[in-house]
């Protein structure tokens, strides 16, 4: 199947999932609304958990690529971070699913897939990789920490070098995850994050 055709099921099934609980959404409308035939669906994603995997992989990958664009817009680290805060609220506000992934509360209407990896037989690439390990909130917070660092201390520095800063970086990522749990009033998470940052080494 082409990759295109693969995304058109992955967004058949988000829109789905924001209309109703995804136990009651069902392969042959995902199917019918990407244009293609039920067998055709289960081919790329195994069955039903294949398919919540295969969304919850998606939308955690689109996360991170966010972050990393978030820490590629300033030339002050200070400034990088607090993108990269300020972009974890807001996905986390826009998409069910990163909100859950971050925080690790799934809602009955969400799909719930086990984090470890489960057996695949697939000989679908993308799909041997969303049955492998999906990310905890723990995982996302130690994936944007290493993100920032690398960014902010560039190539080649060891890191024995960088424990200050990931600890900086890692202070910002759990902030703003605590903002996705009980959002901040005015100011948001950017009076908290340069509040944070005020003494801390970047």
């Amino acid at each position: 199947m082409m990759p295109a055709a693969r995304e058109s099921l992955l967004d058949a099934a988000y829109t789905a999932l924001a209309r109703r609980p995804w136990a009651a959404v069902r392969m042959v409308d995902v199917a019918a609304a990407a244009g293609v035939s039920r067998q055709t669906l289960y081919n790329e994603f195994g069955s039903k958990e294949g398919l919540a995997r295969a969304l919850v992989r998606r939308e955690a990958d689109g996360y991170l690529a966010g972050v990393d664009r978030a820490l590629g817009t300033h030339s002050d680290p200070r400034e990088r971070l607090m993108a990269a805060a300020e972009w974890t609220i807001v996905a986390a506000r826009e998409n069910a699913l990163v909100r859950a992934m971050l925080t690790g509360c799934w809602s009955q209407w969400l799909p719930s897939p086990t984090l470890t990896a489960v057996p695949s037989s697939s000989a679908v690439p993308a799909q041997r990789r969303a049955d492998g390990a999906l990310p905890s909130p723990g995982d996302f917070v130690a994936q944007v920490r290493d993100r920032a660092v690398a960014v902010l201390a560039g190539p080649g520095v060891p890191s024995s070098d960088t424990t200050d800063l990931a600890r900086s970086c890692e202070l910002v990522v759990r902030l703003a995850l605590s903002c996705v749990a009980a959002p901040p009033g005015d100011g948001g998470v950017t009076d908290l994050v340069r509040g944070a940052l005020h003494r801390q080494p970047v």
